[in-house]
């Protein structure tokens, strides 16, 4: 520990902490503009400039490291002046009018850092030029009036996310942010994350959807988790009216420490699919609006002749993106209550049917935590393109590349981190197994094993070759990289979590040959499915949804789209009947349609793709006559005298 005195305040702190992080912890304010706590200290703003005993000339507080005794004074003459020449300097290059501008109101940091000071009026004639503005982007506009080139958007782009679309060009006052080389940021390779918008401090990217919706110091803040995928990150949804205004990435969340996708941020601000207000009710072969008691009535005269018919009763499915409690909630109504033989969720255990097989002859878990990439020094991605799908597991790899960890893909499609990667395996068709076992009989031919093998390797390398193409110096070269690293983790895709089991036991087998499986350690990650969809394995919701000779076909759709699958299984169903939020194909169709809340209506519990459960508040009430999926379950089951054990839901 360093033991140091800011503003006649001692105070004690871990070696290499920097002196702006020292005065926060004595509550010590120092203004900054192109500090952001979440990215590398850059030191370009010089506007935390602070006099530090000894020291000749003002040290940049973000960048400058506490020393033994070190003495620092944020506030005499000297540090105001140097302050008031920095704002000075900034206000003359662009278009800034914080000493006018009323529409932030504390939302832009650089007028905060100008009211702090006490500046009403430029000191120096701004330097008036027009700059463009870049609305090509579907969710963002880029203002470079606005712009103080504090280059926070730019570290958020390559520290936070790996995506590297920003940059600057030219230099001083001519610089200017661009996107890749200089090609409009709509026609980018921006991946749509709004990492950017989070962190810059002006303004000068903007919120297409949600600007000018009001300041941000007027808005109630409500943690809770997306809803997108598995990742579970944590957001910080902001409402004002019962309105969503904007969603940001909480910084303080475990899962993924501020960074969100596209998904997260912009997708559910977006959505323009028509909301069903009201439960509609098939009449004379048309439906209808109707009143909760007629549509409830409806559903249960199909239902209740049902109850406890086994082979050809009634078809259930459910949507991954719901509560563990809601699910828990419909296992028990039609598994229990009816007896149904086909009681499911819409995924069908695509994601996770295998990992469920093993993890029952095991007996316990096998695969690690989402943090064991922050360590990693080399990350197989087996099937599994995480520019596509789960994307914040994505930027975790990505933002460690070249300098962190190395990549090895095993894919048998186009990958778009192919050309990340230190070593590509490629191969046509159903030839996971091949590959992986070729993988393992590499690492033993070169003697780098850590664990002996459980397979006998013999002609396994030489059957890898003939059967996927790849010369046995891609495996040797690719097994090098695996089992030189001192912590691999391998993520895997469906094709391995499939229903026989095999491709994903030959990388089990694989891992445990490389040293990434053991008593201490797993280096084995598998993203899955939706938001809940380990919690559905939990509860074996993972039935092939195969209707046939069903009487009624209840689906609980929620916020998900029906697949063309979905829709045509339940083509013929003699009754159907759909808890649903939005209008769909599948809607048309039914008999009973039942509305029911969506993500930011509803509160309950989630589990993440590596086992942590985590609970979504409720953000905004829904309209009048739309009700929960737990409420309208509850009346299903009530009006059929069918007792719903409300406990028994937990998740170990």
């Amino acid at each position: 520990m360093v033991s140091l005195t800011i503003d006649g305040k001692t105070i004690q702190v871990p070696e290499g902490t920097t002196v702006l992080r020292a005065a926060e912890q004595v509550q010590v304010h120092i203004p900054t503009l192109c500090d952001h706590p979440e990215l590398t200290p850059y030191g370009g703003c010089r506007l935390c400039l602070v006099e530090v005993e000894g020291i000749r000339t003002l040290q940049p507080s973000c960048t400058l490291p506490v020393s033994n005794n070190m003495v620092v004074r944020t506030d005499t003459e000297r540090v105001k002046a140097a302050r008031k020449f920095v704002l000075t300097l900034i206000f003359s290059e662009r278009n800034h009018f914080c000493p006018f501008c009323q529409v932030s109101g504390g939302d832009c940091e650089l007028q905060n850092a100008a009211y702090a000071e006490g500046m009403t009026y430029w000191p120096l004639q701004p330097n008036w030029q027009n700059y463009e503005v870049d609305a090509s982007h579907p969710y963002l506009i880029i203002d470079h009036n606005r712009c103080i080139l504090c280059r926070r958007c730019v570290r958020a782009c390559s520290d936070l996310v790996g995506n590297h679309t920003l940059g600057f060009e030219e230099r001083g006052a001519n610089s200017m942010l661009i996107a890749d080389f200089g090609v409009p940021l709509g026609e980018s390779s921006c991946i749509s994350c709004g990492m950017c918008l989070q962190v810059c401090p002006t303004g000068a990217i903007i919120d297409r959807a949600t600007a000018y919706h009001g300041k941000e110091t007027q808005v109630e803040h409500h943690q809770t988790v997306c809803l997108g995928c598995s990742v579970g990150c944590g957001i910080d949804v902001q409402t004002r009216d019962n309105q969503i205004v904007r969603i940001e990435g909480d910084w303080m969340a475990v899962a993924n420490g501020g960074v969100i996708c596209e998904d997260g941020r912009f997708t559910p601000m977006v959505d323009e699919r028509e909301r069903i207000h009201t439960p509609l009710v098939r009449r004379n072969g048309k439906l209808t609006a109707a009143t909760w008691d007629q549509a409830l009535e409806a559903a249960v005269n199909a239902l209740k002749p049902l109850v406890g018919r086994t082979t050809d009763g009634v078809a259930a499915a459910i949507s991954t993106r719901l509560s563990a409690e809601e699910l828990y909630r419909f296992k028990k109504l039609f598994s229990e209550g009816f007896k149904a033989d086909l009681v499911t969720s819409l995924e069908e255990g695509s994601a996770t049917a295998s990992y469920s097989k093993i993890r029952k002859e095991l007996g316990a878990e096998f695969e690690g935590k989402l943090s064991a990439l922050d360590t990693a020094d080399c990350v197989v991605a087996v099937d599994f393109d995480l520019t596509r799908s789960h994307e914040v597991v994505g930027f975790f790899i990505k933002r460690r590349i070249p300098t962190d960890t190395k990549l090895v893909i095993v894919d048998t499609e186009p990958n778009t981190m192919e050309n990340l990667a230190s070593a590509v395996l490629k191969a046509k068709g159903e030839t996971y197994v091949e590959m992986l076992q070729g993988l393992t009989a590499a690492i033993v031919k070169l003697g780098l094993n850590k664990t002996p093998s459980n397979l006998s390797t013999d002609g396994m390398l030489e059957n890898a070759v003939q059967k996927t193409g790849n010369s046995a110096e891609d495996y040797l070269e690719a097994a090098r990289i695996i089992a030189n690293a001192q912590q691999q983790v391998f993520v895997y895709g469906k094709k391995l979590s499939g229903k026989s089991g095999e491709a994903l036991a030959a990388l089990i087998e694989l891992a445990k040959t490389a040293g990434a499986l053991t008593e201490d350690y797993s280096g084995l990650l598998s993203p899955k499915g939706k938001a809940n969809s380990l919690a559905a394995a939990h509860y074996d919701l993972e039935k092939p949804f195969a209707v046939n000779g069903h009487q009624v076909a209840y689906i609980v759709l929620g916020e998900d789209e029906p697949s063309q699958k979905l829709i045509q299984s339940l083509s013929k169903s003699p009754f159907l009947i759909v808890q649903a939020s939005y209008s769909s194909q599948l809607t048309a169709n039914a008999d009973v349609v039942l509305p029911t809340t969506i993500w930011s209506e509803d509160e309950g519990h989630f589990l993440s793709f590596d086992g942590v459960l985590q609970k979504t508040e409720k953000i905004v009430k829904p309209a009048e006559g739309i009700r929960s999926h737990h409420a309208v379950l509850g009346d299903i089951s009530a009006r059929l005298t069918l007792e719903l054990d409300e406990k028994g839901w937990e998740l170990n």
